[in-house]
């Protein structure tokens, strides 16, 4: 079923379990099945090894990066990947100044020269297509507490990627309900 979707791409970030969340909430984990998606896209801070070899086990493929709270990891602080004709770049974002700023991350983007670019870091979801470029950012999976966000709800992103076409869908958990926001994009060619 996946191959009629394209290629599939978990994006999420900033668990933060067990520091700031206990655990991925359940209505949220049910959906991340083994083997139904070729990437993992991570924006660090997921909080434990554990979680992390749980990404490891979800997809062949998985791209993590550093968050600032990642002291133990060994991930990189950037990473760029190639997911059908769409070059993707994953940062965390603690460095982007002010956080989740748009000027600032269009800065990060075209230093990486990429098409999409992902950030975590704000705990808030966001898919924002500026130009001929795509943003996102997964907010938290858990639904984890930010001294900047206080209202904060759970939630991941989903890239189906066929060709330089990519369907964004957004899930996000409120209450006993899991809402879920479809939008396209299309890479430009370079």
């Amino acid at each position: 079923m996946a191959k009629d979707f394209g290629e599939l791409a978990l994006v999420l970030g900033d668990a933060h379990v067990p520091g700031r969340a206990p655990k991925i909430p359940a209505k949220l984990k049910r959906m991340l099945v083994p083997n139904k998606m070729q990437h993992v896209l991570c924006t660090g801070n997921m909080g434990s090894r554990e979680l992390y070899d749980e990404l490891r086990a979800l997809a062949p493929t998985q791209h993590f990066v550093c968050g600032d709270d990642d002291d133990d990891a060994d991930f990189p602080e950037e990473t760029i990947t190639q997911i059908g004709d769409v070059k993707v770049g994953v940062v965390h974002g603690h460095d982007v100044q002010p956080w989740g700023d748009a000027k600032a991350l269009e800065a990060r983007r075209r230093r990486l020269d990429v098409d999409v670019l992902i950030s975590g870091h704000t705990h808030r979801a966001e898919v924002r297509e500026e130009g001929d470029y795509l943003y996102l950012n997964p907010g938290t999976i858990t639904g984890a507490y930010a001294p900047a966000s206080p209202d904060i709800v759970p939630s991941f992103i989903l890239l189906a990627v066929q060709g330089p076409k990519v369907v964004v869908y957004l899930y996000e958990l409120h209450g006993d309900s899991v809402d879920v926001s479809k939008s396209e994009f299309t890479a430009q060619p370079k």
